[in-house]
């Protein structure tokens, strides 16, 4: 029965959320039942990609991502895949209709990452939108169930929570994109004299941005605010850590926030919530 295939698919997508992200494992687990599974499939279908062009060493990334690609597109085209990831993400993209252009905005940016690019404003900006906004867009359109009304006034929220998000997973993991990776997203900014000054002005900046997104999250359907809530506490107590750490140990060391205290935030979180605080 194919039902059984979906259901599979559903639970591999969940099973890669949580070997990967125990924070987003935790968001996910507020949100309301019926919007778990299509999220875990976003999820999913992101991580995947990811994980190509920063972890496959030794591969060709270039050849794995057209793949992908070519995968992505035949399973949406198809309604089906057997790869059971993609068959779980091309269900959710057709019950809450996303767009295709949101899926190929993420593509694009992920092949970025094959390239050796150094980052103007511009490119700084279309990286952002591929790889954090319209990935907010996606979990969008399962948060309103697909209405567009909804979707259109919420947009512009997801898109600077999501915004906020990258740049703090570019602070957060300026060790491993820099020494590692040997990349450098932030334009204009030499990381060999990555400064107090320079972190600073970062820092004001999603600031801004996480200012701007918290009305959007005040305004989401009560089956999802709470687990979008969450995630922005998460990150936001990220980074207040990260305001803590001198400019050159961020450098060196990745910025974690320990299970504690992830689960600690869940709590004040849910508290907050459900008592009509937020």
């Amino acid at each position: 029965m194919k039902q059984l295939y979906d259901q599979l698919s559903f639970n591999i997508a969940k099973t890669t959320t949580k070997k990967y992200s125990t924070s987003f494992s935790l968001g996910i687990a507020t949100l309301a039942k019926e919007l778990r599974a299509p999220i875990y499939a976003i999820y999913g279908f992101v991580r995947v990609a990811d994980e190509i062009v920063d972890s496959f060493h030794g591969y060709d990334k270039e050849n794995l991502m057209l793949q992908m690609r070519r995968d992505t597109i035949q399973a949406i085209s198809q309604r089906i895949s057997i790869n059971p990831i993609l068959h779980a993400f091309q269900e959710t993209y057709h019950k809450y209709q996303i767009p295709w252009e949101l899926v190929d905005t993420f593509l694009k940016s992920m092949e970025m990452d094959l390239e050796d690019i150094e980052y103007d404003s511009e490119k700084y900006k279309q990286y952002i939108l591929g790889s954090a906004e319209v990935v907010g867009l996606m979990c969008l359109k399962v948060f309103v169930y697909g209405d567009e009304s909804e979707y259109r006034k919420l947009k512009p929220y997801a898109m600077m929570l999501g915004s906020a998000f990258q740049k703090i997973n570019f602070l957060r993991d300026l060790k491993d994109d820099y020494q590692i990776l040997g990349r450098t997203y932030f334009p204009n900014v030499e990381m060999s004299d990555f400064n107090t000054e320079t972190k600073r002005a970062l820092e004001k900046e999603v600031e801004a941005e996480f200012e701007e997104a918290l009305e959007g999250i005040k305004l989401l359907p009560k089956s999802s605010r709470l687990g979008v809530y969450l995630a922005y506490t998460y990150y936001r107590s990220l980074l207040n850590k990260i305001k803590r750490t001198p400019p050159q140990t961020i450098v060196h060391q990745r910025v974690r926030i320990n299970n504690g205290k992830k689960f600690s935030l869940m709590m004040r979180s849910y508290v907050k919530v459900k008592m009509a605080m937020l």
